[in-house]
């Protein structure tokens, strides 16, 4: 090709694409945020697994050393007790019908509260622990119960 002027002009080059590796500073940091966030999300939920684990060791140990049913419905109570303290310090101080308000815990499901602790098989927290003829179907019944409340109370979920 010539132009009017007389010069040669000629195709414009493109230069080569950058090559993919190794790659632009900004992407190795992405790349750091990214395996920093998933190592540190992964420790988190692996701390919590264990927490939830030791508690739940804890809660059926705590029952399988006792025979008789109203020692375990005293080891639950106990536990509760315990695991309340960490929400509220003064809530192992309750007694009777508070207590149980107190295990109720907030209504979470809109238009119908449910209150297992007083008015279900939890009510055996007041009295179970001191009555000699005590059924073993009884405190079946509590046991998920008192299980999913002392877990709640010591803040470890799935």
């Amino acid at each position: 090709m010539q132009s009017s002027d007389g010069l040669v002009l000629r195709e414009i080059h493109q230069p080569e694409a950058p090559p993919w590796w190794p790659p632009a500073p900004g992407w190795w940091l992405v790349a750091a945020v990214v395996i920093i966030a998933v190592v540190v999300s992964t420790r988190l939920w692996l701390r919590r697994r264990r927490r939830r684990k030791a508690a739940v060791r804890l809660f059926d140990d705590a029952l399988q050393a006792h025979d008789a049913a109203s020692a375990r419905v005293a080891a639950i109570s106990e536990l509760l007790r315990r695991a309340a303290r960490r929400s509220d310090p003064a809530a192992d101080k309750l007694e009777g019908e508070a207590w149980l308000a107190f295990l109720d815990g907030p209504s979470r499901k809109k238009g119908r509260a449910e209150k297992p602790f007083s008015q279900g098989p939890g009510r055996l927290l007041l009295d179970g622990g001191f009555r000699r003829d005590l059924a073993d179907e009884v405190v079946r019944d509590l046991l998920p119960l008192a299980r999913k409340r002392y877990l709640e109370l010591m803040a470890v979920r799935k």
